[in-house]
């Protein structure tokens, strides 16, 4: 576990979060917060709230596992996975997530990084046999 409180805080936060618990992780973040991932774009913490609970409802028992995490100053690096099941079938995400706070050590910037095409496109039936078939013809050996 970091030695940074706001991290140890967050992650715990995460790694325990519910549909009932969202705005437990809400708070953790500025009111003018900016969050980023493969699929949103957003500013605000209501808006941050409206997709992790939009995470519930599109995917079944969605849990985060953090594996490593870092802090320097107001920057923070988190490295995890999110396991989760979506069409009865149990899948997971690898990604890592760059945070920065403010001066309340609350989140002022969320951006995830990770691969939505190989983490979860590849894994959908028809697509993912065209983008598997397309990652192998391209890759270098």
């Amino acid at each position: 576990m970091p030695a940074d409180a706001r991290l140890r805080t967050l992650i715990s936060v995460f790694e325990t979060l519910t549909p009932a618990t969202v705005d437990t992780l809400a708070a953790l973040y500025a009111d003018h917060a900016h969050f980023c991932d493969p699929f949103n774009d957003v500013r605000g913490r209501a808006a941050v709230a409206r997709i992790f609970s939009h995470m519930f409802e599109q995917v079944e028992t969605p849990r985060f596992k953090v594996h490593s995490a870092m802090c320097e100053g107001d920057a923070a690096w988190l490295e995890w996975t999110m396991h989760f099941v979506m069409r009865g079938r149990a899948q997971s995400i690898v990604g890592a997530t760059r945070l920065r706070f403010d001066a309340q050590g609350r989140v002022i910037d969320h951006r995830d990084y990770w691969d939505a095409a190989q983490e979860l496109y590849e894994k959908l039936p028809l697509i993912g046999f065209v983008l598997r078939a397309l990652r192998r013809r391209l890759a270098a050996g």
